[in-house]
């Protein structure tokens, strides 16, 4: 998966950019506030997130982890697809969405292109709890472990849904504790391995 990106901006526009990477120019999806840190021609670090549709691969981009981390969990609310998703990163900071859904303040999720009052209470319902290192000013204490988001994007990249890799995830490390093992010494490709068992695919 590709989740970290270097290059030089070649070109821009409010919801997309290619930078060049390697003597490659790569597509990135980006919001409007994305756009307006960036300068043609100059070094940029992108945190990204791959989206794998069956007619297309696109690359959503983002300046920090937080903002990534969000694009990538509310897609996890049913009904939420990655066009919805950027919308919300580029219209609420992950604090704002944090204390929006803690608060269950409706009328400041539904503000968001593309939501609307529905999608708004499904979304406060469904993240209620989860977005807990959000908008508390503690980033630290819920943070998944690297290989964890990478089994994750590995899973999503070959078909899983998000709710299912997550689902996948949770049965192997329950698995590993029972085997009285830890998931953080083992290899990637064997966590793969056994939650592609697990998700039953």
């Amino acid at each position: 998966m590709i989740s970290l990106i270097n290059g030089v901006v070649r070109s821009l526009h409010p919801d997309r950019t290619v930078v060049e990477v390697g003597g490659v120019g790569l597509s990135i999806t980006i919001t409007p506030g994305t756009s307006a840190n960036l300068n043609i021609g100059a070094a940029s670090q992108f945190y990204t997130s791959l989206v794998v549709r069956e007619d297309s691969l696109t690359l959503y981009g983002f300046l920090d982890d937080e903002a990534r981390t969000l694009f990538e969990l509310v897609q996890t609310v049913s009904g939420i697809g990655p066009k919805v998703a950027m919308s919300i990163v580029a219209a609420l900071s992950p604090s704002q969405l944090g204390m929006a859904v803690a608060q269950e303040d409706i009328s400041a999720i539904e503000k968001v292109p593309g939501i609307g009052r529905k999608g708004a209470q499904r979304l406060i319902l469904e993240l209620k709890g989860k977005l807990s290192d959000f908008g508390t000013g503690n980033k630290s204490a819920h943070h998944q472990p690297i290989w964890r988001e990478q089994l994750a994007s590995a899973l999503i990249s070959l078909g899983f849904s998000a709710k299912e890799s997550d689902s996948a995830i949770t049965n192997v490390v329950n698995q590993i504790s029972e085997e009285g093992g830890d998931a953080n010494s083992i290899e990637l490709s064997e966590l793969l391995k056994r939650a592609l068992q697990k998700g039953g695919r």
